[in-house]
């Protein structure tokens, strides 16, 4: 028979649950909390970005974690940051297996802020039947891969990985939702570190790398005052149709955006965190065909106040578009065509070989595996030879919409 607590036993039992719950709930919000402010301190200085990937491992689950781009038409690759990587491994990955590994170029092509897998893009049975997984992920005891493009450019990629042993087990649905919590942050501190290089004087990185942002950076002062702004920046400005400068002030066109960007900034000078403190994104139109956004991190913070005092700053505001620009060739042609991820790969590969034996060394694929993919993208293409594939990438121009 079982015993079941009854009265003042069943409530004290009832009461410990819920404290223990609530303890865990705070130690989680206390864990990302420290974690994003590790991330946004690792940007400016990045002898902090091996204890951000730590504290990201700890917080997503993990064993491993990477920061890296990778360029598909440089066919180049190079890691940024590691933590608890195998030194040997890794140089193995850069002097023979990138070219082999089947999640690119398909990879490039999603979008930044996604969390992917590896069997999100490669079928498992495709992928494991690769030279690289058999000859370098199974050594290493990898079981699964959080990934995702912090940054996306027409070829390249910047990329968070998030690897995962046996005791992790496959990515499932609260690791997908825990590594969303931080790749926003991951984003922004990505370019925010390009702005604030602790190798060279401040000075000197705010004039040579914020003109070669990717988004229109605008720093502000008190009062929203604009005390620095890169090139994208003040055409945006000179244009007027968001944003526009009101008595030195940075000031949005839309009344709500306006009223958002003024809270935070001045949540930002009092030093607020509550009210903003890991950055905030403001919607600048309600245009589907323009839907800019504007993510305003204050400087006030960690090893943020360094930078910000750069030229008394406050608030870092980085203005993006959210929709892609059109797409490259092989990109738009994987998708007009409804190429898989490997189909796209061999697309890519028979630009740099020829012949299915090359191919089949390249992309470290069996010659009856590649044979496959090719007749799969000859019917899909209504092509039937290599150099008639060489002329459709060559000459393929992504129809414009009016």
């Amino acid at each position: 028979m079982t015993l079941l607590p009854s009265g003042a036993n069943a409530e004290n039992i009832a009461n410990a649950c819920s404290i223990r719950f609530r303890l865990s709930v705070t130690s989680e919000a206390s864990m990302l909390s420290e974690l994003i402010g590790d991330i946004y301190d690792a940007a400016l200085d990045p002898t902090f970005w091996m204890r951000a990937l730590e504290r990201s491992c700890n917080f997503v689950g993990g064993s491993s974690a990477v920061l890296y781009w990778h360029d598909v038409a440089s066919e180049s690759s190079a890691a940024l940051h590691l933590f608890n990587d195998d030194p040997h491994y890794t140089r193995l990955y850069f002097e023979r297996y990138m070219p082999m590994n089947p999640v690119f170029p398909a990879a490039t092509f999603i979008e930044s802020g996604l969390i992917y897998t590896p069997t999100d893009i490669v079928p498992e049975a495709e992928l494991f039947d690769t030279r690289f997984h058999r000859e370098w992920v199974e050594p290493q005891g990898i079981a699964d891969v959080i990934c995702v493009n912090l940054e996306k450019g027409t070829t390249s990629s910047s990329v968070l990985n998030i690897r995962r042993d046996n005791t992790h087990g496959i990515v499932d649905d609260a690791a997908r939702q825990r590594a969303a919590l931080i790749v926003p942050h991951f984003q922004r501190a990505v370019a925010i570190g390009r702005l604030f290089d602790q190798r060279k004087t401040a000075q000197a990185v705010l004039t040579e790398t914020l003109n070669n942002v990717e988004a229109a950076i605008f720093l502000l002062g008190l009062n929203g005052r604009i005390v620095f702004l890169n090139g994208l920046a003040r055409t945006m400005l000179d244009e007027g149709a968001l944003l526009y400068e009101r008595r030195g002030a940075l000031t949005a066109v839309a009344p709500d955006a306006q009223r958002l960007l003024r809270d935070l900034v001045a949540a930002a000078e009092s030093g607020d965190l509550m009210a903003g403190g890991q950055g905030a994104a403001i919607p600048l139109s309600d245009s589907p065909a323009r839907r800019w956004f504007a993510h305003v991190l204050p400087l006030t913070a960690g090893d943020r106040q360094r930078a910000g005092a750069v030229h008394s700053a406050v608030a870092a505001v980085f203005v993006r578009r959210t929709s892609p620009a059109s797409p490259p060739p092989l990109e738009a042609l994987g998708k007009l065509y409804s190429l898989t991820a490997s189909e796209i790969r061999v697309l890519d590969a028979i630009m740099k070989v020829s012949g299915v034996q090359a191919l089949a060394d390249l992309l470290g694929l069996s010659q009856a595996t590649v044979k496959t993919h090719l007749h799969n993208v000859f019917r899909k293409t209504g092509t039937a030879r290599q150099s008639e594939l060489v002329k459709l990438i060559a000459g393929f121009e992504q129809p414009t919409t009016r």
